[in-house]
């Protein structure tokens, strides 16, 4: 990354802050009974966990009481932005009037935040100058919008912010990806395999060289990918829950998020991108799962 190009943002902006948020996120989210939680709850109805101090009751036994699905949600910031920030630290208790758009702004925070850091891992990846212009602009314009109005965020296109933001992205990955080392007949540098929007669900993928792949929205569910090589590889919105993940080089992977590598599974040998941390279950799941 170019000395004069550092970023704006350290990775303590994209953490969630849960002691500073009003349990946004066990409000405003919806979830169904399935394999990640044991009742359904609406949207904008209190989870029956959250205490009046906006923790929760179980938080330290969350899987073993039917609700994994909270262990890998990471709002990447947003709860904490909208509560203290976009409602100024007052709760939806407290004025039950804004309760209603407050639930309604965490999930466009959410989109917000993880465009701020897309867009920040492009610039410090893109050897681009042009490029990285656009990029900061690009972050500059998002970052302003975060600090809006509750009723500014409401009215965000947020479908074209994402095409135009993407636009972007894309070509970011064709960079990294061909410089992911890869040498083909003509001796000259080539990306690798492109599974974007595959479904590639319970394949077995195991010990593969597929370094520089581009797996852009596709569906790993299941997927047993351990021991593979996917360095500098492309994972923006991937589907990665339950993909085996163990013993894989993720050195270099772009636009990979903390909440899609909860949702799978993986070891103390899973090489990690430097600003993404290994769950705790990983560690007391250990392979003999798999």
């Amino acid at each position: 990354m170019h000395a004069n190009l550092q970023p704006a943002f350290d990775s303590s902006t994209f953490q969630a802050d849960c002691a500073n948020c009003f349990g946004l996120c066990c409000v405003a989210l919806a979830f169904t009974v399935s394999a990640d939680f044991p009742v359904d709850k609406e949207r904008g109805i209190a989870c029956k966990n959250l205490q009046d101090d906006f923790r929760c009751a179980i938080h330290r036994n969350l899987k073993l009481s039917g609700y994994s699905g909270c262990t890998t949600f990471d709002c990447l910031g947003a709860g904490q932005k909208v509560s203290q920030q976009t409602f100024g630290g007052i709760s939806w208790k407290d004025d039950p009037k804004s309760a209603s758009q407050m639930f309604q702004v965490l999930p466009i925070m959410q989109q917000l935040q993880e465009m701020l850091l897309y867009l920040t891992e492009g610039i410090e990846r893109c050897t681009d100058r042009q490029l990285q212009e656009t990029l900061q602009n690009s972050r500059r314009e998002t970052d302003k919008l975060t600090q809006a109005s509750a009723e500014q965020l409401l009215a965000a296109n947020l479908p074209k912010m994402r095409r135009s933001i993407n636009e972007l992205l894309v070509q970011v990955s064709e960079q990294v990806r061909l410089e992911s080392g890869r040498l083909g007949k003509k001796q000259q540098k080539k990306k690798g395999p492109d599974y974007q929007g595959a479904n590639l669900m319970g394949e077995k993928l195991k010990g593969r060289d597929i370094r520089g792949a581009n797996f852009r929205g596709a569906y790993l569910i299941g997927a047993d990918l351990s021991d593979s090589d996917l360095r500098n590889s492309d994972f923006i919105g991937a589907d990665l829950r339950d993909c085996n993940l163990s013993g894989v080089d993720l050195t270099g992977a772009i636009f990979l998020t903390q909440m899609q590598v909860n949702s799978a599974k993986g070891d103390a040998d899973t090489c990690l991108p430097p600003l993404l941390s290994k769950p705790a279950h990983w560690e007391s799941a250990g392979r003999s799962l798999w």
